[in-house]
């Protein structure tokens, strides 16, 4: 297809203002348009505002130009000169007269069709979420073998023994989150973030089968030791990396097939589980084992996905970026569009990152006002996934079902029926997480896992007079009814919602620390859970995590900012409102009507002014 030429819409014997862009900004406008075209007073306290609309559009086009002239794309200058005026009116395409046709029906369809992308788009999401399988795989191969390993090995008492089962199953989670989240800078840094997956998936192809090998408790120790480090380096890097290559639209969706993808692999391992139940002594073995199946096919799959065009900007191979982005987007037009408006907020990040080394920037994470706001929700978001206790369920369910009555195989065959309820529920979610967004999904179900996961607790002390079914029955339906809730809320939003929230520059050290939290308390429930349900009683341990869940849903409420259907870069605004104001506005305006228009039924309020809204901007091209 021939560049259309554009050159018109600026002065061509005028040198390009190349940086116009990232001269010091002014405020931001609180207008928006209306539909005549006109100016309307925004309702909105905060404006996400697109900063290409600061300049003119002759100003853009010439950044545009002189930013493909400048980095080796000089075949491309007037394409990206056409897609910055498309970015800067995303919503207004169609009556830029500089597209031509070709280019305007790509934009159109890919408006009318939200799950409309190119088939690299779908395998390398799809790939990378296959990556999470694994972690999903060996919580549930270890939650099959606990019921025979400790016997192998002699632990299997009460005191101590309890102290070093709770430590085999907690140690791959502390080493994820204190060891190997923190070598994900470096280690993307030297080798990409497809290099980075590859390296982990050697890791966690080849400690499970080490696993399935340990002749002793400690060298098992040692094989999941290493294998937390392989997991914690793939946690924090994989969901950047889908992140990184999704369209705002369905980027929530998109990277969400993390957690599915966790889950189906808590189902497979349940299979696995089940399948090998009958193979006598090494049937734990065979269930720790088995985790290597989709790491292996990560490792082998990765050759063949782009690199992250984020990435590569970072690194200054912007040519090679676009490229890049143009297999990951379905026409050369949204490919320059989408990747030249991240160049832009790029080169206004660089100017607040003060951080040049590992440790500055991790400092950022804590020090610059919006990182730290980001940091906020998305520590939030990842510990309340451990304060909910949905873990005790991945880590313990076989074992709790078996104290409730069953036997070794029915308590398999429960477990398996879990992991088939996470699998079916985190589906629709993939639908509602774009829609209903992040926090909404989160404020919603933590009260209901609170109710549930209680009566889970107190359907413990039935009597053991009672029938078996009656001992048993409301105990799976509530940690049933439990899980279900989870997989529609905090199960999907957590690692989704920590790849999006950091800024280009501290995204690895952002999601690091995110992984750090999240694994670190997820090795503090697996460790001390064995010896919580004798100390405490099961019933006092489901109860001491339902009322942790009440202070989930307060964190959330207080922390976590919704970012739904806002591009990675236009979120550098949702979190400039600061925290004492987003908190204030929360309680003093939306909890009032909140209760008005739900409790009291007054239906004909009107909404309260959003916080935050994304401006629409609209301004006619001279030609």
């Amino acid at each position: 297809m021939a560049e259309k030429n554009i050159d018109t819409i600026h002065d061509p014997s005028e040198p390009p203002q190349y940086g116009a862009l990232h001269e010091k900004a002014e405020k931001p406008h609180t207008e928006l348009v209306d539909d005549t075209g006109g100016r309307r007073a925004s309702v909105a306290l905060n404006i996400v505002q697109n900063p290409l609309q600061r300049v003119s559009p002759q100003a853009a086009v010439a950044d545009a130009r002189a930013f493909a002239e400048t980095n080796g794309m000089s075949e491309h200058a007037s394409l990206f000169g056409r897609a910055a005026l498309v970015a800067r009116n995303p919503t207004h395409f169609e009556s830029l007269a500089e597209l031509d046709e070709d280019e305007r029906t790509a934009l159109i369809y890919e408006r009318d069709h939200k799950w409309h992308g190119p088939k690299m788009l779908w395998y390398s999401i799809g790939l990378c979420a296959i990556g999470a399988a694994t972690q999903g795989w060996d919580q549930t191969g270890s939650n099959g073998a606990n019921l025979s390993f400790p016997e192998e090995f002699g632990i299997s008492g009460k005191g101590k023994d309890e102290w070093i089962v709770g430590i085999i199953n907690a140690i791959i989670f502390l080493t994820a989150g204190l060891i190997g989240a923190f070598i994900v800078d470096p280690l993307n840094k030297y080798l990409g973030r497809r290099g980075e997956i590859f390296v982990t998936a050697l890791c966690l192809t080849a400690t499970p089968i080490g696993s399935a090998f340990a002749r002793t408790w400690q060298e098992l120790f040692a094989a999941r030791f290493v294998m937390g480090i392989g997991i914690g380096a793939k946690n924090a890097t994989v969901p950047i990396y889908s992140a990184e290559m999704a369209p705002a639209r369905i980027r929530g969706a998109l990277v969400m097939f993390w957690q599915l993808w966790v889950v189906i692999g808590i189902f497979l391992g349940f299979c696995a589980n089940v399948i090998v139940k009958d193979t006598g002594r090494i049937s734990w073995r065979l269930q720790l084992g088995s985790a290597f199946i989709p790491s292996f096919i990560l490792g082998i799959g990765i050759f063949f996905c782009p690199e992250s065009p984020r990435w590569l900007m970072k690194k200054g191979n912007y040519a090679k970026a676009f490229r890049s982005m143009n297999r990951l987007r379905a026409h050369p037009i949204i490919a320059a569009r989408d990747y030249y408006y991240s160049f832009v907020i790029y080169e206004e990040e660089k100017k607040l990152a003060a951080g040049t080394n590992y440790f500055t920037r991790l400092w950022d994470c804590f020090r610059v006002p919006r990182i730290r706001r980001a940091n906020y929700g998305a520590s939030t978001v990842m510990l309340a996934q451990q304060m909910c206790g949905i873990n005790i369920i991945s880590f313990y369910s076989s074992t709790i079902f078996e104290n409730v009555g069953y036997d070794k195989t029915q308590a398999l065959y429960a477990s398996l029926g879990y992991g088939a309820v996470q699998v079916v529920f985190t589906i629709p979610t993939l639908f509602l997480i774009d829609t209903k967004g992040r926090r909404t999904l989160c404020m919603i179900t933590f009260p209901l896992m609170c109710l549930f996961l209680l009566a889970a607790g107190l359907s413990l002390l039935t009597p053991t007079t009672a029938s078996k079914g009656a001992q048993i029955g409301p105990v799976v339906l509530f940690v049933y009814l439990f899980t279900i809730c989870y997989s529609l809320g905090e199960g999907p939003v957590a690692f989704q919602y920590s790849a999006e929230v950091f800024p280009t520059i501290q995204r690895e050290q952002g999601m690091a620390w995110a992984v750090c939290i999240n694994n670190t308390f997820a090795g503090i429930l697996s460790l001390t859970f064995p010896r919580m349900k004798t100390v405490m009683t099961p019933p006092g341990a489901f109860g001491f995590y339902a009322g942790l869940n009440l202070i989930a849903w307060f964190m959330i409420f207080c922390f976590v900012r919704e970012t739904k259907q806002l591009t990675l870069e236009e979120l550098d605004q949702v979190f400039s409102v600061p925290t004492k104001t987003y908190i204030g506005y929360e309680l003093k305006v939306m909890v009032p009507y909140w209760i008005k228009r739900w409790i009291f039924f007054q239906r004909h309020l009107p909404k309260p002014a959003p916080i935050i809204e994304k401006a629409e901007f609209i301004e006619p091209v001279t030609i």
